[in-house]
């Protein structure tokens, strides 16, 4: 069985800076690219990213280069391995941690839960019946299926609005929907939004039903817009918030807020359960940003080191 002093499960961006800075610090290093409940390629969600434009030092680079910058980083060093096994179970052996992949077993000395999010389900009528059908949830994957036909995207934060802003480039007309007022999405891309002739944002209205035959003709609003409640559409794409993938560090004992966030130190990314840490969209840090989840991850980097010096 193959012995690691840090076992991150995720590589996401995250998982990727943690391995880098760990196996800098000396540390023989495994991270395994998904767990159980996520279908992420290694570098996690941010690959499906168009652009990012707030991550320091890159005033523009799209997410898959982002992380394949981090990957090959992360590979420089000799103790990182990454391997795109997921962890499908984990449990405490002889003053270790025991991870279970459909291939191997693993043991390390610490482990960094880095295991990100999944996309948060449209629990309508028609929500799951229709998805790969005509409910899509990523934008950037799917945009181009859509060319010169008309779309909506579901919510109000700020990936909703760049999810519309991509799918303006394909679509001749995109909605967004949102049940609230006041859309959450940053100032530079809302005006982008705004200012887009192919963009119109409908508030404070609820999608009810998503209605078709083969694929999605048609969703059902709880009000009427241009005086009918059914809006005519050829494709919804959900942006509805994400959903913590914690269910392994649960089952280690870590302590989860009501979202099922993994509750962490600020200042050193520990968990309740001594060995164990959390990085990234994972934790309870209510700002899910990319620079906040690699600085996480390298403070947990640096407590796995302090730990597995003292074992």
């Amino acid at each position: 069985m193959e012995e690691y002093d840090l076992i991150i499960i995720g590589a996401g961006v995250s998982g990727l800076a943690g391995g880098m800075y760990s196996a800098r610090l000396g540390l023989k290093t495994l991270i395994l690219g998904a767990s159980s409940g996520s279908e992420m390629p290694v570098g996690g969600t941010i690959t499906v990213t168009n652009f990012v434009e707030n991550y320091p030092g890159f005033i523009r680079i799209s997410g898959i280069e982002l992380a394949e910058k981090m990957r090959k980083h992360a590979e420089i060093y000799d103790l990182a391995t990454i391997k795109q096994e997921k962890a499908n179970d984990i449990r405490k052996k002889g003053g270790k941690f025991l991870v279970k992949t459909d291939e191997k077993e693993y043991l390390g000395k610490s482990v960094l839960f880095a295991t990100g999010t999944k996309w948060r389900d449209l629990e309508i009528p028609g929500g799951k019946e229709f998805k790969h059908r005509g409910v899509n949830y990523c934008a950037l994957c799917d945009a181009a299926l859509y060319k010169n036909k008309t779309v909506c995207v579901v919510g109000g934060s700020d990936v909703a609005v760049r999810d519309a802003l991509i799918l303006s480039e394909y679509a001749k007309k995109v909605y967004i929907i949102y049940r609230k007022e006041k859309v959450r999405a940053e100032q530079a891309n809302l005006e982008l939004a705004e200012k887009n002739e192919r963009i119109e944002i409908i508030k404070n209205t609820n999608v009810l039903e998503v209605k078709g035959k083969d694929f999605v003709e048609s969703v059902v609003l709880d009000k009427k817009y241009k005086g009918k409640k059914e809006l005519k559409l050829d494709g919804v794409f959900v942006a509805i918030g994400h959903v913590a993938l914690s269910e392994l560090a649960e089952k280690l004992g870590v302590k989860l807020n009501l979202k099922d966030e993994i509750i962490i130190d600020r200042k050193t990314s520990k968990t309740n359960v001594e060995g164990i840490f959390g990085a990234g969209d994972v934790t309870d840090r209510p700002f899910k940003q990319v620079i906040i989840g690699v600085s996480e991850a390298c403070v947990a980097a640096h407590s796995a080191y302090e730990y597995c010096s003292n074992k």
